[in-house]
């Protein structure tokens, strides 16, 4: 639960992540240095280069010296290829910050330009291009888009420059956009290689500083204070030396995460302000909007609800952190619970209003899913690569064994002992084609193995969104329309009890009966999608329970259980209490069965489920070519446990099924 509070914002930081710029921390001394090329007779080439830095320098500060260094730049390249294609690249950061579409149509002409030169600098600018071209079509195309050109593109590229610090950056890169999809760990990764690369590569140095915030940001999200705290020492000990820095504000505001993560929130609201004075010094548009939402969220920690709506709608009016639909959604679903808690149900009616609209258009967890397929395919390709080259060497090792062979043969007369010599050495050539021929093989057995583990990944996030989606459908019938119908009773019995000729009213008081009736129906089936007996109680009680709501007169339930674990994993116990309650439903619906006997118990990491009923029965041939949603969940639930399924029915007689699980699958 202590993640849940920070989950919000953390769909509003991408785009000013993904935005810093690769400036030296010494900025002072390298616009001297670029001036000072200005200045200089050296060719136009160097002034070309000199002009087209201090875009990037200036587009965030003043927009129109950013674009006369621009236009000079362009004037200074025009004989040179190299540098033309560098000219879009830099008018690409011209526009970066306010035009995204002019700025992504520039960085697609930088890297079409840039695939003509086949040099370690030109593929690293093709990197970059690709890479903010990706960032400018974020609103458009999404996660998914940004993520499949990093992998595809973006790092492939890098890795032809050659050079570990701009692959390092672009790690740092991706590890932001799998922070935003709530891939924590994996974020984790891929930063922890950057920090791995620039501290022997670039200590000190800008990216090394975004490596370092970036992991604060993860390890806050991820519920991991002394990790962040850590990193964020070693942040400040290369900023500290460099007061004037642009990047100064990233810095606050990861500062002012870290206190909020630890509820130090008087401290974060301290650094959100130096952070939100900077970043209008500096023209940091996004970046000062993310201040304003976390001094939102410290007021709503602080339970100031009127000052956390107040910076809501400021928020709101100004637009800039609701350029998705994700980050509008989550904009309105905080003032509506902000005005929920000023007791201003009008105002947190219409705000959720505007939310569930928004919501009910985006599949979050179908983005995730993609980004792990996208590096698992990402992966594959590199296995692929490998037994491409273990063929070209084998194809070499057989033509050198050709070539060696025919050439004793001119030799062999009188050369006896080189022949013996020869052919051990074609023995050599023998082993070495088996010993490639069996790396190949094992090389195949990893991909098989990469694509069963996938299959695995889908199957959980299935599962996982299955179980999301019963839990916000039931929290969302249980905590609103239960709330509404119960408010409709309590009025219609307080009117009715307030105004006598209307209390024996026989109409009124049916019509209060059937809403009596719907709210207990309803949190029926809310109780149903969602059992509050597991979460509280464990899969024992749970079970009983389920079991005991089924009964009836005309049917009896033998449930026994034997040696049941507590200590078994919350998802797992979620999965078996699904196929246990799709094994009754299906027993209740189609087999019209009286008696039902269900025993479960458990040995060590297995667990065995008897289901038996004496219903119709029915021909198991059938179950080949039929298919339904209750039996394939069923059989995807016990794959998911790596466990074993066996089914016996005779019509008239009944059906048996027995299960076996694996309670220490990760689940």
């Amino acid at each position: 639960m202590k993640k849940i509070y920070l989950i919000p914002v953390c769909l509003l930081i991408t785009v000013y992540a993904l935005a810093q710029q690769q400036i030296p921390l010494n900025e002072r001394q390298h616009v001297d240095s670029l001036e000072k090329v200005l200045r200089s007779n050296g060719p136009d080439s160097a002034k070309a280069n000199a002009n087209f830095q201090l875009v990037e320098y200036w587009k965030f500060r003043d927009t129109v010296k950013s674009k006369t260094y621009l236009m000079r730049g362009k004037q200074l390249a025009a004989k040179y290829p190299y540098f033309k294609a560098l000219a879009h690249f830099y008018e690409g950061q011209y526009y970066f910050n306010w035009n995204a579409a002019k700025a992504a149509a520039a960085f697609k002409k930088a890297e079409e330009a840039f695939s003509a030169f086949n040099t370690p600098k030109a593929h690293g600018r093709r990197a970059a291009a690709w890479f903010n071209y990706a960032i400018m079509n974020r609103e458009t195309k999404g996660y998914e888009f940004i993520t499949r050109i990093i992998l595809e593109k973006v790092l492939p590229e890098a890795e032809k420059a050659g050079e570990k610090v701009m692959l390092a950056h672009f790690y740092t890169q991706l590890s932001t956009v799998l922070m935003n999809n709530y891939q924590f760990a994996k974020a984790a990764t891929y930063n922890q290689k950057a920090i791995e690369l620039l501290q022997t590569e670039s200590p000190r140095s800008t990216n090394l500083l975004f490596a370092y915030l970036s992991g604060v940001s993860i390890y806050c999200y991820d519920g991991k204070p002394a990790k962040a705290k850590a990193l964020l020492a070693k942040a400040k000990a290369i900023i500290s030396a460099y007061p004037e820095s642009v990047n100064y504000p990233l810095y606050y505001y990861n500062e002012a995460l870290y206190y909020f993560t630890v509820k130090s929130f008087e401290q974060s609201l301290v650094s959100a302000d130096k952070g939100i004075v900077l970043a209008k010094k500096y023209n940091q548009k996004q970046l000062h909007q993310q201040f304003l939402f976390r001094k939102y969220e410290v007021y709503g920690q602080q339970k100031a609800y009127a000052k956390a709506r107040q910076i809501l709608l400021d928020i709101a009016k100004d637009g800039t952190l609701m350029a998705t639909a994700n980050d509008k959604a989550t904009i309105y679903a905080e003032l509506s619970k902000t005005s929920k808690n000023l007791n201003d149900y009008k105002a947190a009616y219409f705000w959720m209003n505007k939310y569930q609209v928004l919501t009910d258009s985006i599949h979050k967890d179908q983005t995730a899913l993609k980004i792990n397929e996208l590096e698992t395919k990402y992966r594959t390709a590199e296995n692929h690569q490998k037994i491409a080259a273990l063929q070209a060497q084998n194809k070499q090792a057989a033509l050198k064994a050709r070539n060696e062979h025919l050439y004793n043969w001119l030799l062999a007369i009188g050369c006896l002992s080189l022949l013996i010599t020869l052919g051990l050495v074609i023995l050599n050539a023998k082993n070495n084609r088996k010993l490639a021929a069996q790396k190949e093989i094992n090389y195949q057995q990893q991909l098989h193995e990469l694509e069963q583990k996938q299959q695995l990944k889908v199957t959980k996030a299935m599962l996982d969104g299955e179980e999301h989606e019963r839990e916000r459908v039931a929290r969302d019938l249980h905590d609103g329309l239960g709330g509404m119908l119960a408010g409709v009773k309590i009025g219609l019995s307080g009117w009715s009890n307030n105004n006598s000729d209307l209390s024996e009213d026989k109409d009124l008081n049916h019509i209060i009966g059937q809403l009596d009736s719907s709210v207990s129906e309803l949190r029926r089936i809310a109780r149903n999608l969602l059992p509050e007996t597991l979460l509280k109680f464990g899969l024992e009680v749970a079970l009983k329970d389920l079991c005991e709501f089924y009964m009836r007169d005309e049917l009896h339930i033998d449930f026994q259980t034997f040696h049941i674990q507590k200590n078994i994993a919350l998802s797992i116990q979620l999965n078996i209490y699904r196929i246990i309650q799709e094994l009754i439903s299906n027993a209740v619906k189609h087999a019209g069965a009286s008696n039902i006997m269900l025993q479960c118990s458990q040995n060590d990491g297995v667990f065995f489920v008897t289901f038996e009923d004496d219903g119709c029965g029915f021909d198991t041939a059938m179950l080949e070519n039929k298919k339904g949603m209750g039996l394939d969940n069923l059989k995807n639930r016990i794959t998911f446990l790596n466990g074993r399924f066996e089914l016996k029915s005779v019509i008239g007689e009944g059906t048996t099924i027995n299960i076996e699980l694996n309670t220490n699958v990760d689940g």
